[in-house]
């Protein structure tokens, strides 16, 4: 198909880069690819954004792992794109150039008092809970009754971590400086407030019911939440999931009050709106407007204000994706400007060699399904336009080395595909000694060390 191998430098190594990688290495033989990804180790959100009980989902970075074990895509870690190279130097050096950088920050949520101390993005949390290198190692855990904002399933991993027992996670990957952190919480109460009605909640059935199977964690519904009007009932009929949670609420809001011994209680709040925090000096209140559902799955005002003492408040109301220098971006959506993966420029023109994939293409929606769906559409997209660039004014004369000299030249020091596997073998070796799988290394020092360690033995 080409008359040489393609180069192709792809950015960010979780999922959609690696699954876009995956796919161009089978469609085009021979491609030469270099994953470009800023922390220490690859894998992205399943490694840093899946809740450590969830070992099930982890499984998934063992797939990722065999898509690289073995393959000729070279890993360069550590290694930040905007920062030690610009996305013109990688222009120069590659075919093409694919980005796949995620989203990784929360969603603003405007209301009054969202600054003061106690009031949390979840994106953050779970990045401490998940051992990143680039949280601050301890987390403030002092409040007794939190609040958390949300109606998918990261609010619901960030309520169930947040009343879960340290005991309970012993034989999961945490850090030590996360189990620790967690031991010493005294949280008593955590309160889930879901703008809409429990019809319209995105919680899969699964992540719901595990909420209630959590030692001494009561979890609590108001029956008036859960009344079926019109639209819960054609939810229900329409969609399994929806109307697998409607029963598991229902269990719960006709529960005797007096099983409820719990030391935790988890409230679910269904048609709250959240209107401000309260405080001066930290939150000491939530304050939230009653919705009316109107039969068709929306809401209005009603007027009525709830306030709920609370000393914390974590907010997990959705993802935004960053900026990359050199690359347009739509501050409205966060993302990406592209027509189905082909980034576009300020005149709506193709960005010639430049795509997109992933959360950064898209926006936070979607599972690991879409996830591959989406890299396979980019880079149909890709090959084609290399091959009409091949057959008509033919492609740019690059060398073998890509940005690795340039990188070289700038003594910075990447983690490769070695010093990846010397992580891993490094956690391990902590899980071996503790009885787990693997205990999950958080700092980021600590990481590149081991990872060039890797580089240094091979030339030694």
């Amino acid at each position: 198909m080409f008359p040489r191998p393609l180069r192709l430098a792809v950015i960010g190594a979780g999922p959609a880069g690696i699954y876009a990688a995956d796919i161009v290495a089978a469609q085009a033989p021979g491609t030469q690819i270099d994953l470009f990804e800023k922390l220490p180790a690859p894998f992205g959100l399943v490694r840093y954004g899946v809740s450590p009980d969830h070992p099930r989902i982890k499984k998934i970075v063992e797939s990722l792992h065999e898509m690289l074990d073995g393959s000729d895509v070279r890993l360069f870690c550590n290694v930040e794109i905007g920062r030690d190279l610009s996305i013109a130097e990688l222009r120069e050096r590659y075919d093409a150039v694919l980005v796949a950088t995620g989203a990784n920050d929360d969603a603003r949520l405007e209301i009054p008092g969202v600054d003061l101390p106690g009031s949390f993005g979840a994106a953050d949390f779970v990045s401490w809970y998940d051992g990143h290198p680039d949280v601050p190692e301890h987390w403030p855990l002092h409040a007794e009754s939190i609040a958390v904002l949300g109606a998918g399933n990261v609010a619901l991993d960030v309520t169930r971590m947040l009343a879960k027992h340290a005991a309970d996670l012993a034989d999961t990957d945490v850090s030590p400086n996360v189990a620790d952190g967690l031991a010493a919480n005294p949280v008593r109460t955590v309160h889930l407030f879901a703008r809409r009605g429990p019809a319209d909640a995105r919680f899969s059935a699964m992540e719901l019911r595990e909420l209630g199977q959590q030692r001494d964690v009561d979890v609590i519904v108001d029956r008036a939440d859960i009344a079926v009007d019109e639209h819960t009932a054609r939810m229900a009929k329409q969609f399994g999931q929806r109307r697998i949670n409607l029963a598991t609420l229902t269990g719960w809001a006709e529960r005797d009050p007096a099983e409820r011994t719990a030391s935790r209680r988890v409230h679910l709040h269904f048609y709250e709106t959240p209107v401000r925090l309260e405080g001066d000096t930290g939150v000491t209140a939530i304050v939230t407007e009653r919705g009316i559902p109107n039969g068709y799955g929306q809401v209005t005002p009603s007027g009525q204000f709830r306030s709920t003492p609370v000393q914390a408040v974590y907010r997990a109301i959705g993802y935004n994706s960053r900026p990359l220098p050199g690359l347009p971006f739509d501050e409205a959506s966060h993302t990406i400007p592209n027509d189905e993966g082909r980034v576009l420029a300020a005149d709506g023109a193709p960005l010639p060699g430049v795509y997109a994939t992933g959360w950064v293409k898209r926006g936070p929606v979607g599972l690991i399904g879409s996830t591959k769906s989406d890299a396979l559409q980019t880079v149909t997209h890709l090959l084609a336009d290399l091959g009409e660039r091949s057959a008509t004014s033919g492609l740019g004369q690059h060398t073998p080395e890509g940005a690795g000299n340039l990188l070289a030249e700038r003594n910075i020091r990447p983690v490769d595909w070695a010093g990846w596997l010397a992580i891993d073998r490094a956690e391990s070796d902590l899980g071996a000694a503790d009885g787990r799988a693997r205990v999950k290394i958080h700092r980021r020092q600590e990481l590149t060390d081991i990872g060039w360690s890797a580089a240094a033995e091979r030339i030694g």
